[in-house]
C-alpha cells in the first residue's frame, strides 16, 4: 500500500457509550506534507482522533480518507505499516537495542543505523559498552528519559511511515533532553505528514496548522498568530500557559 499521507475527515462522529459522544461531526483536511498539532482541554477528543487514524476504533458516523481511499476499506496491518505513534511515554521492550529498535521486523543493521541517526540516537547508543547489542533492562530503568524517547522515535520511523503522530514527545522531559529529542523529531518529521497533539503551545507555533478541539468538537482552525488575533479558545489556552 502506497500511502501519500493526506487525510480527511468527513462527518465523523464518535461515541464510546450510548448518548455519550467522544466526537461530535468532525471535518478537517489534513494535507500531506505538512504538520498540524491538535490542541484542547484534556478530553477534548485528541487522542480519540489519533485511535481513529489508527483503526484501534471505528467511527458511529462519518468516513475517514487516507489519500481519498476509505479507511475502512483498507487493510489495518498496511495502514499501521506506514502510520507510525510516538507516545509521550514509551514503552520499549528488554532486550538489545538494535532488537528493540527493530520490533521484530526484518530490517538490516544498516536500516536501523540510519534510523538511529535521524532520530539523533546513534552518536549515545555509540558510547553504550555494547553499542547496538547493549541490552536494555526491563522498563528501560539504564537509559535516560530522552535516551528512551529518542529510540522510541528511531523505531517509529523505521520502516519509513508517511504519516507520523506524535503525542507531544517530549513533554515530559528536562530542557537539555529535550532539546535532544527535539533535534530527532525535526529530522524524524521531514517529508512526513505530521500530527502533534500538543501539550505545550511552544509546539504549536511552527504548525502548518492548528486544530482547536473543545469538548468532541473543532472549535478553530488556522495557523498560530491567526487564531491568537481571534480572541477565541486558542488565545484562552495560550494565556494559562504563558
Amino acid at each position: 500500500l502506497n500511502i501519500e499521507g493526506k487525510i480527511s475527515f468527513n462527518k465523523v462522529n464518535f461515541e464510546y457509550k450510548k448518548n455519550h459522544q467522544v466526537l461530535k461531526n468532525i471535518n478537517l483536511e489534513i494535507n500531506k506534507g505538512e504538520v498540524t498539532a491538535f490542541v484542547g482541554a484534556s478530553g477534548a477528543g485528541k487522542s480519540t482522533m489519533f485511535s481513529l487514524i489508527l483503526k484501534f476504533i471505528s467511527p458511529s458516523n462519518g468516513e475517514i480518507f487516507i489519500d481519498d481511499k476509505n479507511l475502512k476499506l483498507l487493510d489495518t496491518k498496511d495502514i499501521r505499516n506506514k502510520i507510525a505513534l510516538v507516545q509521550q511515554q514509551p514503552f520499549l521492550f528488554s532486550g538489545a537495542i538494535i532488537d528493540v529498535i527493530r520490533m521484530g521486523r526484518s530490517f538490516t543493521k544498516e536500516e536501523v543505523i540510519e534510523s538511529a541517526k535521524k532520530a539523533n540516537a546513534h552518536n549515545f547508543i555509540q558510547k553504550l559498552p555494547d553499542q547496538y547489542e547493549t541490552k536494555i533492562t526491563e522498563r528501560a530503568s539504564n537509559l535516560s528519559g530522552g535516551q528512551i524517547q529518542r529510540l522510541a522515535i528511531a523505531r517509529a520511523i523505521l520502516g519509513n511511515p508517511s504519516i507520523l503522530l506524535l503525542d507531544e514527545a517530549t513533554s515530559a522531559l528536562d530542557a537539555q533532553s529535550e532539546s535532544e529529542v527535539r533535534k530527532g523529531l525535526n529530522k524524524a518529521m521531514k517529508n512526513r505528514t505530521v500530527i502533534v497533539i500538543a501539550h505545550r503551545l511552544a509546539t504549536t507555533q511552527e504548525a502548518d496548522q492548528i486544530v482547536v478541539f473543545n469538548r468532541g468538537e473543532i472549535v478553530e482552525v488556522g495557523q498560530h498568530i491567526d487564531l491568537l488575533n481571534k480572541n477565541g479558545v486558542y488565545k484562552e489556552l495560550c494565556e494559562k500557559q504563558f
